[in-house]
């Protein structure tokens, strides 16, 4: 059993910066891959960014140049840092684990980027 727990959500101007973490209890392995969604309201749930702790990370192209996913398989985080946010980046980010048997999300964390 996975629990993700998100933090670092919250109000910036456009142009400002966040750094996303979420902490996972449980065994991460280094075959384990974390990864970034987000919702909008009325819009589905989008990836944004991918890490696997043996080394694989990708950002999507919507976020490239301007988001970063990044991990600590000792801590069992996973980071994203997000520079130049836009006002349509605005939205609740999930974490997410997948298994061979479910998925696991956190509760979300809310991004909101207004002037």
């Amino acid at each position: 059993q996975v629990h993700l727990v998100e933090s670092g959500g919250g109000s910036v101007h456009p142009g400002g910066s966040l750094r996303l973490s979420c902490a996972a209890s449980g065994t991460i392995s280094s075959t384990d891959s974390m990864a970034w969604y987000r919702q909008a309201p009325g819009k589905e749930r989008e990836l944004v960014a991918t890490l696997n702790f043996g080394g694989y990370s990708n950002v999507e192209d919507s976020v490239k140049g301007r988001f970063a996913i990044s991990g600590d398989i000792a801590k069992n985080t996973v980071y994203l840092s997000m520079n130049n946010l836009r006002p349509e980046d605005a939205a609740v980010y999930y974490c997410n684990l997948p298994r061979w048997d479910r998925q696991y999300w956190g509760q979300g964390t809310q991004v909101t980027v207004s002037s």
